[in-house]
């Protein structure tokens, strides 16, 4: 069974690393949590190393902007890995060819800044590239049902940037690239996945520790921290690593009661039906 935590301190001896995730526990699309903010600074400031493990579909430079915007600090974490620097790295070698019909929305250029490929209407492209929806606010997954019975008709390999369905920003709840890649694969349609809970976006990041620490952390001192059942815990889980739930994200009504506590029962019925086993849950990440 899941152990309640109340915060991260109560455990971070166990631990040499953190792979924590952003949206839903760094921050709600808008503004960062001070909480989080408050918890990782502990963490490095005892010897710890932090990885801002993302899905989203940019590289680190463009991710860590965007931080800033938000007036997030720099001190909180060591590096940033994202599903777009893995989607990058997966386009370079696994020979997708090199005109792509892309799918997202501007703010996902910096995809493009470090890796040349041409940006071509469907009916020529090799193969699609889903960052997102081109506008988030005002689509769904359904306005691509086109796009995407065209590109499998044509067996072109759908490269996803994000393989998030939903996100919360602020008080809004807005489809990823996920969706898309959902019915694309459900049209029968070929399906590449870079980001959590997948395995390239964790090897990425071990790599990138190594590089930076010169260390190999052993996966059982390395905690993987998120709010997402199918990608954050998941993922930790498949591939060996102990997972820290935030249960005041995307899951907050169903399992928070009205002090932002975690209701047990409530918990335990959600875990079985994700078919999950997080090994600590917390409310928020403090």
């Amino acid at each position: 069974m899941t152990e309640i935590i109340s915060s991260l301190a109560d455990i971070a001896d166990r631990y040499d690393a953190v792979l924590c995730d952003l949206w839903g526990c760094y921050h709600d699309g808008v503004t960062p949590h001070k909480g989080a903010i408050s918890g990782l600074r502990d963490f490095r400031a005892h010897g710890g190393i932090v990885s801002l493990l993302t899905n989203a579909p940019r590289p680190d430079f463009s991710t860590a902007r965007q931080l800033q915007t938000m007036g997030a600090p720099t001190d909180t974490h060591d590096l940033i890995v994202t599903s777009g620097d893995a989607t990058i790295e997966g386009m370079r070698t696994g020979n997708f060819g090199t005109k792509c019909h892309h799918i997202g929305p501007l703010r996902d250029e910096d995809l493009f800044a470090e890796f040349e490929i041409e940006r071509i209407p469907l009916p020529k492209a090799d193969f699609i590239l889903c960052s997102g929806l081109d506008d988030d606010t005002t689509e769904g997954p359904e306005d691509y049902d086109d796009r995407i019975s065209d590109g499998v008709a044509r067996g072109l390999p759908m490269v996803c940037a994000n393989p998030d369905v939903i996100v919360d920003r602020g008080e809004t709840r807005l489809y990823c690239a996920g969706a898309i890649a959902e019915r694309y694969a459900a049209a029968g349609g070929e399906v590449h996945l870079y980001g959590k809970p997948h395995a390239p976006i964790y090897t990425l990041a071990m790599s990138r520790i190594k590089l930076q620490t010169g260390k190999d952390i052993p996966r059982d001192r390395i905690l993987v921290i998120g709010d997402g059942p199918a990608t954050d815990v998941l993922g930790g889980m498949q591939h060996g690593y102990d997972t820290l739930f935030v249960a005041g994200g995307l899951a907050a009504e169903q399992l928070l009661d009205d002090a932002g506590k975690v209701r047990p029962d409530s918990l335990t019925q959600y875990c079985k039906s994700e078919r999950i086993a997080p090994t600590y849950t917390i409310s928020m990440l403090r």
